[in-house]
């Protein structure tokens, strides 16, 4: 990694890196809207507040909390980020990687995405948590424009994304806790306008069945860097047009924080054996 890209993740790591101690931690759950409660999830935690990191933006979306949580969930040592930097808010796709780029250099393995997302498929009701099989981006931006940085492949495969093993993981541990669970393809936008109908039922036959405004340009960060990639979608509510309500930020959160505990649940019953 060369320029001022490299600087911005040697200097954002060094900081956290300073304040873990000797934590290593092997995993990263980026925690979407309204489910910044997973957090609390994590035992014996230490709190990094953005303004704290160099080059990460304090959140400006409701939800998201704007720190790192470093300690302790099923027995394994993990890194929870509580607030995304959305590239609707201003910043490019190599800012809202930059986290991602982050955990890699501190020696994370895996990289678990929650998100909140739209309903495309139109069996799928408030509050119905999607596996993410695989996703489209279509935000028309990838963070690995410009020079390859070291670590990373120019052409990162993306045929298994999401990695197979831990999303067979995925569905034994929610079958075993009695949670249901659908699977699925996200669709990645930019926003932040929520889809017009017609875009609804573009995505539905493009084979989307999810869609929100994150998570793509993080997964594709992490696969270049060879990191492993689990990701969950909860449904706050059926697309525009499969709905007659209209669409609320409000309401996205609400069922969002109603199923972070399931939600929670799930990454925890992976995590643990990994």
């Amino acid at each position: 990694m060369t320029g001022a890209a490299s600087d911005a993740v040697a200097r954002a790591a060094a900081v956290v890196r300073e304040r873990l101690g000797n934590r290593r931690p092997t995993v990263a759950i980026v925690l979407g809207s309204g489910l910044g409660g997973l957090a609390d999830r994590i035992a014996d935690p230490i709190r990094i507040g953005y303004g704290d990191i160099p080059g990460f933006h304090v959140p400006t979306v409701e939800g998201h909390r704007g720190e790192l949580v470093v300690g302790t969930l099923g027995g394994k040592t993990v890194i929870g980020q509580s607030g995304r930097f959305h590239m609707y808010e201003g910043h490019s796709a190599d800012e809202a990687a930059l986290p991602v780029r982050v955990f890699r250099a501190l020696g994370v393995e895996t990289l678990v995405v929650t998100n909140a997302a739209g309903g495309i498929r139109r069996t799928f009701s408030a509050g119905t948590i999607m596996l993410i099989s695989d996703h489209i981006n279509l935000t028309g931006r990838s963070p690995l424009i410009g020079p390859v940085r070291p670590g990373e492949t120019r052409f990162p495969d993306m045929t298994v994304a999401y990695d197979a093993d831990l999303r067979t993981a995925a569905r034994a541990t929610a079958e075993r806790l009695g949670i249901p669970l659908a699977e699925g393809v996200y669709v990645g936008l930019l926003g932040p306008t929520y889809e017009t109908p017609s875009e609804v039922r573009m995505l539905e036959r493009l084979g989307g069945d999810a869609v929100g405004m994150s998570t793509v340009a993080e997964v594709i960060a992490a696969r270049a860097g060879g990191m492993r990639c689990l990701g969950f979608s909860t449904i706050t509510n059926p697309g525009a047009g499969i709905s007659p309500m209209p669409l609320s930020h409000a309401e996205v959160m609400e069922i969002a924080g109603r199923m972070g505990d399931r939600v929670g649940r799930l990454i925890e019953g992976v995590v643990a054996p990994l």
